[in-house]
């Protein structure tokens, strides 16, 4: 779970506050040259100030950012944890981060969620009541738009055909992760995704909603450790925590490290890196 990018209460660490995108290609650089399988980079336009003490206030572009760590990595996949589908139309996601996904040498991981911040659908001018039926028509017009250069698509909301998008998605099926945290968006995710981004749920509710759905074979579940995890100091805390998601149904686990600085988090990482290693030599 990259740090500096969004500033969780609770969550973000003090030197965070401070930091930029030097720290965060340094961090990116370090995760990239020890094997972990992604970095996040989360959606939010404007976040009304009465909400942003709950929510936090600094969502950083993914697009943007992204776009820059994609030049100073070579191997990390880059996930949006997640991108509002309201809030765009699949074209355009098809276009820009068609683009990305072409830059990056085919990296990307698109994670898509329905959005729940009422205020913020009201301020872009988004209709929110029907955004779960329209979120389900988009999965569908954006999978046919993405890795084609003449995408077409016939939908109640999204109709289209005869149009050229260039470039395009280098990768022929861009996975897409749904987020959410109830039933109906687990079967959303199997449905129309290659995995699920639950949030807010217990290991024990997580299984037991995995339990109500026959996941496809290579389905991602990708789960959130929760609490900032410290390696270094830590270590039988952090092995406790991975062996829990793992427990739940975790195939892919988000961590986020304590630290002190971004020198100091790159340590962290090396010393996550490094228990990991020591798991499967066991």
């Amino acid at each position: 779970m990259s740090p500096v990018l969004v500033r969780y209460p609770g969550v973000a660490s003090a030197w965070e506050r401070d930091a930029g995108i030097a720290q965060v290609a340094q961090i990116a650089r370090t995760a990239d040259t020890l094997g972990f399988h992604h970095l996040t980079c989360s959606e939010h336009v404007a976040v009304p100030v009465p909400i942003a003490a709950e929510r936090g206030s600094t969502y950083w572009d993914p697009l943007a950012t992204f776009g820059y760590l994609a030049a100073v990595t070579e191997q990390i996949r880059l996930v949006t944890q997640v991108l509002v589908l309201g809030y765009h139309h699949p074209l355009a996601i098809a276009k820009r981060y068609g683009t990305l996904d072409r830059v990056s040498g085919g990296r990307l991981v698109l994670g898509l969620g329905v959005g729940s911040l009422q205020q913020e659908f009201d301020l872009l001018g988004v209709p929110f009541a029907d955004r779960g039926a329209r979120a389900d028509e988009a999965l569908a017009a954006l999978r046919a738009s993405l890795g084609t250069a003449r995408p077409v698509f016939h939908g109640s909301y999204y109709d289209f055909a005869d149009v050229v998008v260039e470039p395009h998605a280098l990768q022929p099926h861009v996975p897409f992760w749904i987020g959410g945290r109830t039933l109906r968006s687990l079967r959303r995710a199997v449905r129309s995704g290659d995995g699920w981004v639950p949030f807010g749920l217990s290991t024990d509710e997580l299984s037991a909603m995995l339990r109500r759905v026959e996941l496809p074979a290579g389905f991602q579940v990708v789960v959130s450790t929760g609490r900032p995890l410290d390696p270094g100091a830590d270590p039988d805390g952090v092995r406790h925590a991975l062996d829990r998601a793992a427990a739940a149904g975790a195939t892919v686990v988000g961590v986020s490290i304590a630290a002190r600085s971004a020198a100091h988090y790159c340590e962290q990482l090396g010393a996550l890196r490094a228990l990991h290693r020591d798991e499967e030599t066991q």
